[in-house]
C-alpha cells in the first residue's frame, strides 16, 4: 500500500516511521523542522515537495497538522489535494479539527469521488513512536475497512466511532475532558501550596483515591520534580482544541460554562507567554498570577 503523509511533527514522525518500517511505501511532507523529515528519509521514505506530490500515486493520504486552518490550506491551497487527487484515493485527517470544517471538506471531496475520513488521535508522541496510539475514526464502514491496515501500523486501539464527522466530535469531547482536569489540577496545586499542605503527601493521597486519573499522574508527579512536561502536549494546541469544543457546543445549542472556563485558563496561560510550554505550564501560569510556588524551580 502506498501512503502520502503530510505533517511529521511531534505525533506525525512516529506515525510515519511506523508506516515506513512496517512496509508501506511512504512519501512525507514536513514543515520547517528538517530533523524528522531527514530521519524518515534515512529510514526509506521519499520526501514530497508539496501536498500534490505527497498524494501522487498514494492509496491513502494522512494529514497530521495542527488544526483546521492547516488542513484547509493542504486541501484547497496551491498544489492542494482537492485538485490533485483522483477517485479511489482516500484522505485521512488525523489532526484535531473543527467539525464544521471537516463536514465542508468531506462534502467537497465527496463531490469529486474522494472519501475524507476524520481519524483524530489520543495518547502522546511516546506512543506514536512505539506504534501504540489510540484513534477515533469517523467513516463509512467500507472506507474504514480499507484504511484499517494502515492504521494498525501506528495504533494499538482503533475505534470506529461512526460515520464521517464523528471522529472529530468524539476527540473534542475527549480533549475537553482531559484539559478540564489539567486546569483543575493546576488550580488545586496552587491552593494546596498556599494552604501549607505537603503536596507530595497530597499526591500520594489522590493517587490511591477516587480523584486519581491518568492526567493527574502525568502532570503532578513531574511538577513536583520541577518538570512541566509530564503531559507532552503544547499548551497553545490545547487552547485551540478547547475552543473547537466550545464552538461545537454552541453550534449544538448547548451551554458550556465549564468549557468556557477551561478555555480561558489556557488563554490566560498563553497571554502570560506560556503558549509554547506543555500543558503543565498551567501550573506556572497560576504561580505567576498568585505568587505562590509549587514544587522546585523549573527551567
Amino acid at each position: 500500500m502506498k501512503i502520502g503523509f503530510i505533517g511529521v511533527g511531534m505525533m506525525g514522525h512516529g506515525m510515519a516511521k511506523n508506516l515506513v518500517e512496517k512496509g508501506f511505501t511512504t512519501a512525507v511532507l514536513g514543515n520547517r523542522n528538517r530533523t524528522p523529515v531527514e530521519d524518515l528519509i534515512k529510514r526509506g521514505a521519499r520526501e514530497a515537495k508539496n501536498p500534490a506530490d505527497a498524494a501522487a500515486g498514494a492509496e491513502i493520504v494522512f494529514l497530521c497538522v495542527p488544526g483546521s486552518p492547516q488542513v484547509e490550506a493542504t486541501v484547497y491551497g496551491p498544489n492542494g489535494l482537492k485538485e490533485a487527487l483522483k477517485p479511489g484515493q482516500i484522505v485521512v485527517d488525523c489532526s484535531t479539527s473543527e467539525p464544521d470544517s471537516t463536514a465542508r471538506i468531506h462534502a467537497d471531496l465527496a463531490g469529486v469521488g474522494i472519501p475524507f475520513v476524520d481519524a483524530p488521535l489520543a495518547r502522546t508522541p511516546k506512543e506514536a513512536e512505539a506504534g501504540k496510539l489510540n484513534v477515533m475514526v469517523g467513516a463509512e464502514p467500507d472506507i474504514f475497512a480499507r484504511i484499517k491496515p494502515a492504521l494498525e501500523a501506528f495504533c494499538e486501539n482503533i475505534f470506529h466511532v461512526g460515520g464521517p464527522g464523528t471522529g472529530h466530535k468524539t476527540k473534542l469531547i475527549n480533549n475537553f475532558f482531559a484539559m478540564g482536569q489539567a486546569a483543575l489540577i493546576a488550580e488545586a496545586l496552587v491552593a494546596g501550596a498556599k494552604a501549607g499542605i505537603d503536596l507530595n503527601t497530597f499526591y500520594k493521597i489522590v493517587g490511591v483515591g477516587a480523584p486519581n486519573s491518568g492526567i493527574f499522574q502525568m502532570i503532578v508527579g513531574k511538577i513536583l520534580e520541577g518538570d512541566d512536561s509530564g503531559l507532552p502536549f503544547l499548551l497553545r494546541h490545547a487552547q485551540k482544541d478547547v475552543r473547537y469544543y466550545t464552538r461545537m457546543t454552541e453550534t449544538l445549542g448547548l451551554p458550556s460554562y465549564l468549557g468556557e472556563a477551561v478555555h480561558q485558563a489556557f488563554v490566560q496561560a498563553a497571554a502570560l507567554g506560556l503558549g509554547d510550554h506543555m500543558v503543565g505550564g498551567l501550573v506556572r501560569a497560576q504561580e505567576k498570577l498568585t505568587g505562590v510556588k509549587v514544587g522546585p524551580d523549573r527551567a
